[in-house]
């Protein structure tokens, strides 16, 4: 039975869709090899898998001598760009592969790698840029927690302002629930101490009925009365207080 026709379509499942690239990945580098050997050509392949992965091949040096090639070709092709401009660009693309490469060493160097090829002067400079960023870091760090302090007082005060205010309503309502309640115990007192009209009236004819009648009263029973009188008046006040 023959193979069947492949359909060319994005493959759903990831986990065939990950060894379909390995296979046909692995058969295109080895296919590459293969013409590179046989017609002796120059060939470079460069492959990034769905993830970023890097996968190349060169038959060369390395794939960046046959991109540089490639565009030595392109740029000095007289259709394209005049060869002034391509002078000027091919210049201008070895000068900031150069800058590159010289930032990606300085890196390197901060990083601390590769430092044994450096001279006393430029692992001095290398101490200086380091002490330089992070006093710069320590600035900064300095300034970011005086803010947060200065927000964290500030709210403090905002909190401690509340806080007074409802102290304030808190002893406004139990000096009204006081003063409610002292209200209250002076009218109990207003009515244990005020008399019925009609005893009162009844008191009143008595007092008339008897006028001119003087009932004799022994001292004793006198002092006794007045001792009751100032005991009833003692309760009162302090009832009132």
């Amino acid at each position: 039975m023959g193979r069947g026709k492949v359909v060319l379509e994005r493959i759903e499942n990831k986990i065939n869709r990950q060894v379909t690239f390995s296979k046909r990945r692995n058969g295109l580098l080895k296919k590459s090899y293969e013409l590179s050997v046989l017609c002796d050509a120059e060939v470079a392949l460069i492959i990034f898998s769905s993830r970023g992965k890097l996968s190349e091949f060169a038959s060369n040096i390395s794939v960046p001598t046959t991109l540089e090639k490639y565009w030595q070709h392109r740029y000095s092709s007289p259709v394209d760009i005049p060869l002034d401009e391509t002078q000027t660009l091919y210049q201008e693309v070895l000068r900031l592969k150069a800058k590159y490469e010289s930032l990606q060493r300085s890196q390197r160097h901060l990083l601390g790698e590769e430092l044994e090829s450096l001279t006393v002067k430029e692992l001095y400079k290398i101490e200086k840029q380091l002490d330089r960023a992070l006093s710069q870091a320590r600035q900064k760090k300095t300034q970011l927690l005086l803010e947060r302090m200065e927000e964290l007082s500030k709210k403090e005060r905002e909190l401690e302002v509340e806080n007074k205010q409802l102290k304030s309503q808190l002893e406004l309502e139990h000096c009204f629930q006081s003063a409610q309640g002292l209200g209250d115990c002076s009218i109990e007192m207003g009515n244990e101490y005020t008399m019925i009209p009609s005893q009162a009236n009844h008191a009143q004819q008595q007092s008339s009925t008897h006028t001119g009648y003087h009932q004799f009263i022994p001292q004793k029973r006198v002092a006794e009365d007045r001792t009751v009188n100032r005991s009833g008046a003692n309760k009162c006040t302090a009832g009132w207080l």
